[in-house]
């Protein structure tokens, strides 16, 4: 698999470990050992992916986390010594699409890489060709900013198509409220969910083959919604 990742760790052992393992699939791999730095190398290299350790002395994982999705969507993978929920919930609430507690397997961490890179792969060379989004059972067409599924084809209205679009694009990530909130309107969150719950319930009664129990737009308790990995 050609592509290049970016370790951001202060563990300089594992840092080596990884990039070795990467690179006998494929993966180019640079590493630095503090957020501050891993902040500059996004400046002056274009990543596909982010592996990023929680606990680093001076700006930690998070704090490197947030900074890093003023700017960009790119996949990244936190990695922590901590196995806790809390740990676990917050990262995913901040923006990081996978989350992975030290020590790891490392076939299982390699998996992993492959699978976040491929599907953003795929997300952005579909967009940048405006050709339709194709998934189990659901079609989203571009130009025409609508949607097939086995219910039919629906014409959606803005709102709609730009939730929906959003969501699909970051298939298997975990989103906040937040997040889609200030994806879709474009303005700061006020903590508000009726708008977004609203127009998930409405796109919900178009595509799903049963709204009860959604399909492509799941509910993920306590943090926000999720598409469907598995479509």
């Amino acid at each position: 698999m050609d592509c290049h990742i970016l370790i951001i760790d202060d563990d300089k052992d594992l840092c080596v470990l990884i990039k070795q393992c990467a690179a006998k699939e494929g993966i180019s791999a640079d590493y630095c050992h503090s957020g501050l730095n891993g902040l500059e190398m996004l400046e002056k290299k274009k990543y596909h992916l982010i592996l990023l350790d929680v606990m680093m002395h001076g700006m930690n994982g998070f704090q490197t986390l947030d900074k890093i999705r003023s700017k960009s969507n790119i996949p990244i993978l936190m990695l922590t010594a901590k196995d806790d929920s809390t740990s676990k919930i917050y990262g995913l609430r901040s923006g990081a699409d996978d989350y992975l507690a030290k020590p790891f397997n490392m076939e299982e961490l390699i998996a992993r890489i492959i699978s976040l890179v491929r599907r953003y792969t795929r997300f952005n060379e579909i967009q940048d060709r405006s050709h339709p989004l194709i998934y189990k059972g659901m079609s989203i067409d571009f130009d025409n900013r609508s949607v097939t599924t086995q219910n039919g084809t629906f014409e959606l209205p803005p709102k709609e198509f730009d939730l929906l679009l959003y969501c699909a694009r970051n298939q298997g990530r975990i989103l906040t409220k937040q997040q889609i909130y200030e994806a879709v309107w474009k303005e700061a969150y006020v903590y508000d969910d009726s708008n977004i719950m609203a127009i998930i319930s409405r796109l919900r009664k178009k595509i799903e083959p049963d709204p009860g129990t959604p399909f492509y737009i799941q509910t993920i308790k306590g943090i926000g919604y999720r598409f469907n990995k598995e479509v």
